[in-house]
């Protein structure tokens, strides 16, 4: 065989991920948080663009709004679609061709697209020291002006720290400046829920002093508050509560030194150990589940931000379901195009003709890009509602079991595409609130030929078995097994076992020694 090298000419087709494209798939599978701190920026970065508050006509501002009204955005779940009145290639809108100039300036510029609108020059980084001097600082150094509102957030006091706490409290209870330093040093080695993980053979070499010193200092550590901080293990943890709570007599020595029996619920064996009656240790196992297991947790820890509903689900008088989307989640934004042809007009050469042709591309495309995700979301949703009419009128039990290539296939849209929606968006129902991925889970087949079932179905009728079971006739797996099969329910005996274990549901034999130690 001859080797040589010659010259072909190929055809194919490829799909090109330009930068408006890339930003699209973010923007689709973002959160409502994300979506309003991207908007935001935008708002910043892009002088065409305005935030939609008021109404359209206002500041010469010519482009609507995304969904701007959203409130009466409702599609009635028992109609679906049927695509009438929609663009050409409405149903992907991911797949279509989004115009760009971006490749052109970005190439010529030898820079990204985010470094083209710098900050306004002008502003001050600091405010002027003659400012400081009069009576009224906190008004005169504002960043909105005095007709502006103040910023309630400026006033809410800052997260009290783990650490803060606890230095408060060593210089109280240290005079020593060599134990303060190590006192620093372990609390400055403490985890987020306050243990103290570190080999103290290690520290005092590091410091320079006895290991004996530094047992010394932690020993007055460990009466600090909260109860059960600078623990080694779980434990000392336990043990140090227990002792702040004058708790810590030789039965609960006994029970906290053997604590790997409570966790496999061998109860007879603690009874035992601790030579305790049943009476004492149910008393002696209800005090250690009072106690707090990670001390420092309630300290420092990040703000927990509420669940802020996308879609809204309500009953109507038919007896149909009508969703809605939450306007309250949607950031509306205008493009001030009488702004951008005065404007145009004085630009002084073709530099800053295409960076105003640019932006004003990029506000048309993220308006456009805002009302067609808010469309998708409300299309998935309602097409979710649709395959899951059971479980909102009759409950859990009647979840089916539903994949996204169903969803997908009923809307006319790609698989990612639902897959992207369903992230990080949540439904408020009359059943709750829920995650859109939560309406789908895997199927398991029915012994008789019927309708699948729904995993989550399955495992809640399983808790409510176990729940259910009488203490002198606990329920094995192969139990629960024969039971849902005469449901109709065909399932394994493993997987009744991963499904309980996932809901931390104990062993038959495990469940078997604390009921019986209850009664």
């Amino acid at each position: 065989m001859a080797i040589s090298t010659k010259l072909e000419m190929r055809q194919s087709q490829s799909l090109i991920m330009t930068p408006q494209l890339m930003q699209a798939i973010k923007l689709l599978q973002m959160s409502n948080l994300d979506l309003v701190a991207y908007v935001e920026a935008e708002l910043e970065r892009n002088p065409l663009l305005e935030k939609g508050e008021g109404e359209a006509g206002e500041q010469g501002a010519s482009s609507e709004p995304v969904l701007e009204n959203a409130q009466d955005a409702s599609v009635n779940a028992s109609e679906g679609f049927d695509g009438a009145g929609d663009e050409p290639n409405s149903g992907d809108w991911m797949q279509s061709d989004l115009e760009t100039g971006s490749e052109a300036i970005a190439s010529r510029m030898d820079t990204d697209l985010g470094n083209v609108f710098p900050d306004e020059p002008g502003v001050p980084a600091s405010p002027d020291p003659a400012l400081l001097k009069t009576g009224d600082s906190y008004k005169n150094v504002s960043s909105g002006g005095a007709s502006e509102d103040y910023n309630l957030e400026a006033f809410v006091a800052d997260e009290v720290s783990l650490g803060t706490t606890l230095e408060e409290q060593m210089n109280l209870a240290l005079s020593d400046e060599a134990d303060k330093l190590i006192a620093g040093h372990l609390i400055n080695s403490l985890d987020e829920n306050g243990y103290l993980y570190i080999d103290l053979g290690e520290a005092a070499e590091q410091l320079g002093v006895d290991v004996a010193r530094i047992e010394s200092v932690l020993a007055v550590l460990q009466t600090f508050e909260p109860a059960g901080v600078f623990a080694r293990g779980l434990a000392e943890c336990l043990k140090l509560q227990l002792i702040d709570k004058n708790r810590f007599d030789p039965a609960m020595e006994a029970l906290i030194e053997n604590i790997e029996l409570l966790a496999k619920r061998d109860l007879p064996g603690l009874k035992r150990i601790c030579s305790v009656d049943d009476e004492d240790l149910v008393e002696m196992i209800a005090e250690i589940r009072a106690l707090d297991p990670k001390p420092g947790s309630v300290f420092g820890s990040s703000l927990v931000q509420p669940v802020v509903p996308d879609v809204f689900v309500k009953k109507a008088n038919d007896g149909t379901w009508t969703v809605e989307l939450n306007s309250d989640t949607l950031p509306k934004v205008l493009v001030n195009q009488t702004y951008y042809a005065r404007i145009v007009k004085t630009a002084r050469d073709e530099t800053e003709k295409e960076y105003l042709t640019e932006s004003l591309q990029t506000a048309n495309w993220l308006a456009k890009s805002l009302d067609q995700r808010a469309k998708t979301i409300l299309k998935v949703s309602t097409e979710i509602v649709r395959q899951q009419d059971g479980f909102l009128t009759y409950g859990i039990e009647h979840l089916r079991p539903l994949n996204l290539k169903t969803i997908a296939e009923a809307i006319s849209m790609h698989e990612s595409t639902v897959s992207r929606v369903t992230s990080n968006k949540y439904m408020a129902t009359s059943r709750g609130i829920f995650e859109l991925k939560y309406f789908f889970s895997s199927a398991i087949s029915a012994t008789v030929g019927g309708d699948a079932h729904s995993a989550e179905s399955v495992r809640h009728r399983i808790r409510q078995m176990i729940d259910a079971e009488d203490p002198k006739s606990i329920l094995s797996d192969d139990t629960i097994v024969k039971i849902l099969k005469g449901d109709g329910v065909d399932i394994a005996r493993r997987t009744v076992a991963k499904y309980r274990e996932a809901m931390k549901i104990g062993s038959s034999v495990q469940r078997r020694r604390e009921k019986n130690v209850r009664l």
